[in-house]
């Protein structure tokens, strides 16, 4: 296996954040609290978010995770939680902007490494226009993490175009990520939202961003998704046949719904060869990359593993290892 493997699904968690500094009442700011060993919890709103490890701030753990996994290089994006667009927007900014220089501070470490996937207020538009060009243009970023949705609104939904055709003008990166998923009030036990929820709703995103014409309107827009792209490989077949009987969604797919989808980017984080192939049979090898979750235990510890199972030829495998990668981030 490629010893310069890039894994573009990785998180971060800052070690400590700032303490608010605004002026509203009960704003679920995060902040961070001992645990056991080299672990510490998340806090929100006084409760125990998540209790993370280390590796989610520290470089070096970091690089030794990496070498034991086979990775050169990771894309740095912010745990998932911290995208925070239910803040008012001015505050989200400050605390994005702090995540941001978190990242940029471990980039700058360890720069062969590391690359950044920043955050930016999406709740705000003219905010989050104002934070991607200083992702891109201050911080050097290849882009940015965003959610499927912006509290209940997806991000096919018109009023992100403006974003997405910002992306596109600066080169940027976009890698979607599941957030607080539709559908949670009917899922039942313990591992609900994140082993079911997740993937329908990384589906119902991409779905969005072909059927709405974002993929449509900006060709050139890279543009990635978490966990092998959920529920849309197996939706996309009635899709494609929803789109031949409807003569009206040629209004914002005039090519056919493949057409868009196999011009995204997909991680190999889906923990089953069979679907490793299938990602493959339905987007091309060219689309797929390396992910892994890192640090989470949802996470796939030994993606280079699953994708040596996964029976693919040699320069399948370069693809998917790092050439794929490169051209998503464009590096």
């Amino acid at each position: 296996m490629n010893p310069a493997a890039i894994d573009v699904h990785t998180h971060v968690v800052p070690e400590n954040f700032p303490a608010y500094a605004g002026t509203r009442p009960d704003i679920p700011w995060p902040a961070m609290a001992p645990a056991h060993a080299c672990h510490r919890h998340v806090m929100i709103s006084g409760r125990n978010y998540r209790t993370v490890s280390d590796g989610a701030w520290s470089v070096p753990r970091r690089v030794e995770a990496m070498g034991a996994m086979r990775i050169g290089r990771q894309a740095l994006s912010p745990m998932p939680e911290l995208l925070s667009y239910w803040l008012p927007a001015d505050d989200a900014q400050v605390l994005l902007r702090y995540i941001n220089d978190t990242i940029a501070s471990m980039v700058a470490r360890a720069p062969d490494r590391f690359i950044g996937l920043g955050a930016v207020p999406l709740q705000d538009i003219d905010l989050a226009l104002r934070e991607l060009e200083y992702a891109r243009k201050t911080l050097g970023f290849a882009g940015v993490e965003i959610a499927t949705h912006v509290n209940g609104v997806s991000i096919g939904d018109a009023r992100f175009a403006p974003f997405f055709a910002a992306a596109e003008r600066l080169g940027a990166a976009i890698f979607v990520h599941a957030l607080r998923p539709v559908g949670q009030d009917r899922l039942v036990g313990a591992l609900s939202e994140q082993a079911v929820a997740f993937p329908a709703d990384i589906g119902l995103a991409a779905a969005a961003i072909i059927t709405g014409g974002i993929a449509a309107r900006h060709p050139n827009l890279r543009i990635a998704f978490s966990h092998g792209g959920g529920a849309l490989s197996v939706m996309l077949p009635r899709i494609r046949h929803a789109w031949a009987m409807t003569p009206k969604a040629l209004e914002n797919m005039p090519e056919a719904p493949e057409v868009y989808a196999r011009r995204f980017f997909y991680d190999c984080v889906v923990f089953d060869p069979l679907l490793v192939r299938l990602l493959i049979e339905r987007y091309g090898a060219s689309q797929i990359v390396v992910g892994s979750d890192y640090p989470f235990t949802m996470g796939e510890p030994d993606p280079l593993g699953l994708l040596a199972r996964s029976g693919l030829d040699a320069t399948v495998l370069e693809a998917i290892c790092t050439g794929n990668a490169r051209r998503f981030l464009g590096i």
